[in-house]
């Protein structure tokens, strides 16, 4: 006889079908094993000492400030740790219960359950533009056409082509020159039929630019401003294209001039569910969030997000990251942005543990071969 501590990020499911766990037994022991700590903000005192005693109750636990059972405030903020099968217990339980908590159990219900994808898709960055963070991205012309090939060959799910930069403080650009330093890399792409190859993403909000490729085999619209357009959100519904809803705070001239949050993770949400409403009036069938990293935010903003990604899978729609070579990398490692594809790694395998399934990169060769070690050790 011999023991083996597994690892609690090994595949649960994986390892009870091994040992030929019957399949009703596998779906209650791996929800035993899914462990969920929720923050729950804003908390009446009196619905506190109700949820911690249900909690306790059924094995769970709420932690709670000190004076919470004595109501020496009104309202406090707690911390729900529970797995799969007890939060959906707790659920049940505070459905009939005062201060809020059947609106809570709603609430709680959005994430039973949660899923990270099974595929993980690589979308290459491609920069028809002289000025991007990144000089090594910058493609015209025939090198665009022969880059775009390049990232193809090396598993390039996705192409992302973009005229013009949004770093930080960036200048913008008329709609003219951005068609006139697109047109020619997108005629040639339609001419050869790239888009039979590899789904074509179009970086972009103006309405005429995208309609430019939208009529050219262009399927996906990455959009920073998060459909702040009507038109772009009409043409991405009349075209049955995929709308990338991306957060941004302020603009690509301003968003690093003291952004801040009460809680980023709070108001980037708030923003998806307008933003997603939105799409879906104008008849966007297809929908990924993108919580914007570094677009408006400080370090801890972007760590928060990266960390606690998994938190919007309760919206029901695929996650992009797309945090390569900037600046944040800078912040905890000095370095210029030739030098960060470790720190983007790093950050993009953390993205994809915690429910990404679009990594936008420049990288790609790198990031598919990362991709598939890390699936291989997390069984």
């Amino acid at each position: 006889m011999h023991v083996e501590r597994i690892s609690n990020t090994a595949d649960l499911r994986g390892e009870l079908e091994r040992l030929g766990v019957d399949s009703g037994g596998i779906t209650i022991l791996a929800d035993k094993g899914t462990s969920h700590r929720i923050r729950i903000c804003d908390l009446h005192v009196g619905a506190a000492n109700i949820l911690k005693q249900d909690a306790l109750s059924i094995g769970a636990d709420l932690a709670v400030p000190r004076g919470t059972v004595t109501a020496a405030v009104a309202r406090v903020d707690a911390l729900l740790i529970a797995t799969e099968r007890q939060l959906q217990q707790l659920i049940q339980k505070e459905k009939a219960q005062p201060f809020g908590l059947k609106q809570l159990s709603a609430e709680l219900e959005s994430f039973v359950r949660l899923r990270a994808p099974k595929k993980v898709s690589v979308m290459g960055i491609v920069n028809a533009n002289d000025d991007s963070f990144y000089d090594a991205s910058r493609f015209q012309g025939a090198a665009a056409i022969e880059r775009i090939e390049q990232m193809i060959a090396e598993g390039a799910d996705i192409i992302d082509l973009g005229g013009v930069s949004t770093r930080p403080g960036s200048a913008s650009v008329s709609v003219e020159e951005e068609l006139e330093r697109l047109r020619p890399v997108i005629d040639v792409l339609y001419a050869e039929r790239i888009h039979d190859k590899v789904r074509l993403s179009l970086d972009s909000y103006e309405p005429s630019v995208i309609a430019y490729a939208l009529e050219r085999g262009f399927h996906i619209v990455n959009d920073i401003t998060g459909l702040a357009n009507d038109e772009v959100a009409r043409l991405c519904g009349s075209y049955g294209a995929t709308a990338v809803i991306m957060h941004m705070q302020g603009t690509p001239q301003t968003m690093q001039q003291n952004p801040s949050y009460d809680s980023v993770l709070h108001e980037v949400e708030l923003f998806f569910r307008e933003r997603i409403e939105k799409a879906e009036r104008f008849g966007v069938k297809e929908i990924v969030l993108d919580t914007g990293i570094g677009f408006g935010k400080r370090l801890q903003d972007n760590l928060a997000l990266i960390t606690h990604h998994k938190h919007f899978l309760r919206l029901g729609k695929p996650l992009l990251v797309g945090a390569s070579r900037k600046s944040m990398i800078n912040a905890l490692y000095p370095s210029q942005s030739s030098e960060r594809l470790p720190g983007t790694l790093a950050i993009h395998l953390k993205a994809v543990e915690e429910g990404a399934s679009i990594l936008r990169v420049h990288d790609v060769k790198e990031h598919v071969q990362a991709l598939r070690v890390w699936e291989a050790l997390r069984g």
